[in-house]
């Protein structure tokens, strides 16, 4: 009699495989392709979309910005009058301003008014500032108090302040008179003229600069404060010692940021000349640069010569900037210098 020998697991070969049906390959292929679709978009989320949530802006300031830059410069190259042609004059708009009295004078009043309403603006803004920095009661009230002029609009201010520098019946000059004084023509004259609307513009900024320098000042280290104290410096020494050499960036800021807004002065000497206030007075005597290319622009109707101003105003901007890069890069390299070479304390 036999008996069957059973065969063991170890010795016989697995069973074969059935064969793939027709729809394996696109099972495969599947998977394979939703992860290489799935890259493809995280690359387009993480290169492209940043610039499209960016793109808004570049498309406004190519429309109103970058176009009438460039469309300026083209008219400043012509002789162009309203309603009619252009043609082609080089640099002739150019050689007009070189020679015309009207622009120099502009120039200088722009410049003299710049520096009027400037340097005391700024002065001011400090002391306030400093003030402001101090743990005084009702803090919260005076630094909206001193941002009230800036959120006024400049008719408004600009015709309050022109009644009261009126020759005629004028706050200021009714208290000139009460003194024993004659009244002022305040209007007709160059340089009271000047200083009036200089007035006007610091009383609007003074504040807002005010606040900046506080904010300025509120991020130097109370170490440094504590460090001075404790060697005897009053509060003046820190102020000068401390406070404005930390916050010179900022100053330096403002300082650009003023001579800027002075370059484009354009709605205070207009609103209070009045009727001649395009003209910068009866005698041009605080035409501001901006106003003698509105004259030319929408008066005289010499878009070229208009276009050429504006282009001249950019170039005194670009050439401030550089001013403020030149003394930005000076001051760090001298930092950078007097903490590798200086003593240590």
């Amino acid at each position: 009699m036999t008996t069957p020998v059973r065969a063991t697991g170890g010795g016989s070969p697995p069973p074969p495989a059935p064969p793939p049906g027709p729809g394996a390959d696109a099972r495969e292929r599947r998977p394979a392709d939703a992860n290489g679709l799935r890259s493809a978009l995280y690359r387009f989320d993480l290169k492209a979309v940043p610039y499209l949530f960016v793109a808004p802006f570049f498309l406004a300031f190519a429309a109103f910005g970058l176009f009438p830059l460039i469309y300026t410069g083209w008219l400043s190259l012509h002789r162009v009058e309203l309603g009619g042609t252009a043609q082609w004059k080089g640099l002739d708009n150019y050689r007009a301003l070189a020679t015309s009295e009207f622009f120099w004078n502009a120039l200088a009043n722009t410049f003299t008014i710049g520096v009027i309403s400037t340097v005391p603006q700024l002065l001011m803004a400090l002391g306030l500032a400093h003030l402001l920095n101090y743990r005084l009661r009702g803090r919260g009230f005076f630094r909206v108090a001193v941002l009230a002029p800036y959120a006024t609009s400049i008719a408004a201010a600009t015709l309050v302040f022109a009644q009261l520098f009126n020759t005629d019946y004028g706050l200021i000059n009714t208290a000139l008179g009460s003194a024993g004084f004659d009244p002022v023509a305040w209007e007709s004259s160059k340089w009271l003229s000047q200083i009036a609307i200089s007035t006007i513009v610091t009383w609007r900024w003074t504040g807002y600069n005010a606040l900046i320098y506080l904010a300025a000042m509120q991020a130097v280290p109370q170490d440094l404060y504590e460090a001075a104290a404790l060697d005897g410096a009053s509060r003046w020494r820190q102020f000068v010692s401390v406070t404005i050499p930390s916050i010179r960036p900022t100053i330096l800021f403002t300082v650009i940021v003023s001579t800027i807004g002075a370059t484009q002065l354009f709605g205070e000497p207009m609103l209070f000349g009045g009727s001649v206030g395009i003209s910068g007075g009866s005698g041009n005597q605080f035409q501001t640069l901006s106003l003698l290319m509105y004259e030319k622009g929408w008066v005289t109707g010499a878009l070229g010569q208009a276009s050429a101003i504006a282009w001249v105003m950019l170039l005194l901007l670009l050439l401030i900037g550089g001013v403020q890069a030149l003394v930005s890069r000076s001051h760090r390299r001298r930092k950078a210098g007097g903490r590798t070479h200086g003593p240590l304390i």
